[in-house]
């Protein structure tokens, strides 16, 4: 062997094949869409679906805050509800701050 055959396998021993380049890419994308469609979309429609159901409470609508306390709305406004959690006990809570609907809730006497 001479000095210019060793020169030009050593010059081709770095290079990547051309295919590796577009599924590299391809293989990132997909992994990019399976990220979004099962974590980011189902979290999208849920907080969706809390707020809408936080702009539909009405009085008397029986709810379960964050830190667990169950109530009664008695009033609310742009951003606030009062809820009745026993008789003659009424907190001010963040409409942020009600998770769900507790429609099963035992009549509070």
């Amino acid at each position: 062997m001479n000095t210019l055959t060793i020169l030009t396998a050593a010059a081709g021993a770095g290079e990547a094949p051309q295919g590796m380049n577009y599924s590299f890419i391809i293989m990132i994308v997909a992994m990019m869409a399976v990220f979004y469609f099962f974590m980011i979309r189902p979290q999208q429609k849920r907080q969706k679906e809390l707020q809408q159901f936080r702009d539909e409470l009405k009085k008397g609508d029986r709810i379960v805050t964050i830190g667990g306390i169950h109530g009664i709305v008695k009033s609310m406004n742009e951003s606030t509800i009062i809820v009745s959690i026993s008789d003659g006990v009424d907190v001010c809570f963040e409409k942020s701050a009600i998770i769900k609907d507790n429609s099963d809730m035992q009549q509070q006497q």
